[in-house]
């Protein structure tokens, strides 16, 4: 719903003389649905064992359950003052989501941010998704979707790496990132380019738990195409882990979409996650190097009906035996403007200790391969 304030009134109580419009919205979305996996494992340990099928209730079969409020200032010249706070949810639960700290959750722990934008681009500062989810996103048929998508394939890669999925903070890559000041410039002719840097706020240790990434975007003319370069110090951290600035955290990508205009859309990447502290000459590629390979097609039948499909390979470079391959498809119909119902059905197949996921909050075993059919609703509001 939307609550449209005069800022007169809002400043008028302040004892303020300044008058300017401005807004804010209230959001929200509830996804949910049931799920079938012929696998199923208790976490992502790898020596988590393989407990059989599992047949549940799952929030988040497209994205997650949110909810949130934004709002604008338009304090004139081209120039808004904005804001956003907006946290993710269970709604078989009610529970928010996970924050930094492992075990931990946050009412906003998706965003959480103040800035401003201009002609000449914007400036947000807080807690956010960071740059390269959106990259990712834009040049995925499957759209980074909880289901079968390079957001999965992402995110078996940070399982591979160590993360145990108790908190956002992975080791390969982010999804979100604190105290983070992001930069996005004007489209010039299709190109766009988006700068971030948090500050780690470490004592003694200026690069202690810092985070940096740039990321170049072409979209026009049904094409897509995203850079992304991603690196972090001190990142997927235990709960004795002293920040010293360790460079142990860097993700590129690049990929593509093309969208023809007839509704058919085809989509490829290539990424590499890797700790750079572990390198030597003995293990050139460090403690973690990890190639993701994607590609995707998917056909627009009409206003209300959308077909994708997905393929997404991970391997390890120090190890021939750790590889996965998963395969995704589903459908959407739209009931409305804000409601649709879907249904889709994934597969992977993991060997050594792999446990890439089929859905994102569902571990597998490592090794173990799985089947996975979910069927659900989506309402925004």
């Amino acid at each position: 719903m939307k609550l449209n304030w005069i800022a007169a009134a809002t400043f008028a109580a302040m004892g303020s003389t300044t008058y300017a419009q401005s807004s804010v919205t209230l959001y929200g979305v509830v996804d949910s649905g049931l799920l079938y996996q012929s696998t199923a494992a208790a976490s992502f340990s790898p020596t988590a064992k393989n407990l059989g099928a599992v047949y549940r209730y799952k929030d988040g079969g497209i994205y997650s359950s949110i909810w949130g409020m934004k709002g604008t200032e338009d304090i004139g010249g081209g120039y808004y003052v904005n804001f956003k706070l907006q946290g993710s949810f269970d709604s078989g639960t009610g529970k928010p989501g996970l924050a930094d700290t492992a075990g931990a959750t946050a009412i906003f722990n998706q965003v959480a941010t103040v800035g401003v934008s201009s002609p000449f681009g914007s400036i947000s500062a807080g807690r956010q998704i960071v740059p390269m989810a959106y990259a990712m996103a834009e040049t995925d048929v499957r759209s980074a979707n909880y289901f079968g998508s390079i957001l999965t394939a992402w995110i078996g890669m940070n399982t591979a790496a160590g993360w145990q999925g108790t908190s956002t903070n992975g080791p390969i890559g982010a999804l979100y990132d604190s105290n983070a000041i992001v930069y996005e410039s004007p489209k010039f002719y299709g190109v766009s380019g988006l700068l971030e840097y948090a500050p780690g706020g470490v004592p003694g240790s200026f690069q202690g738990g810092t985070r940096e990434s740039a990321v170049l975007k072409y979209s026009n003319y049904g094409l897509n195409l995203s850079a992304v370069y991603y690196t972090g110090h001190d990142t997927n951290p235990g709960p004795t882990t002293v920040a010293t600035g360790l460079n142990n955290n860097r993700y590129w990508y690049l990929g593509a979409k093309y969208t023809t205009l007839n509704g058919i859309s085809m989509s490829a990447s290539y990424s590499n996650g890797a700790n750079p502290a572990a390198k030597s000459a003995a293990n050139p590629f460090g403690g973690t190097s990890l190639d993701l390979y994607s590609g995707g097609l998917g056909y627009q039948v009409s206003s209300a009906v959308k077909l994708t499909s997905g393929i997404y390979y991970l391997k390890d470079r120090n190890n021939s035996k750790n590889k996965s391959l998963e395969v995704a498809g589903g459908a959407e119909y739209s009931l409305s403007k804000t409601s649709l119902v879907y249904g889709q059905v994934g597969w992977v197949n993991n060997h050594g200790d792999m446990t890439q996921t089929i859905t994102y909050g569902q571990p597998v075993a490592p090794g173990m391969g799985t089947v996975a059919v979910m069927l659900g609703l989506r309402h925004a509001f």
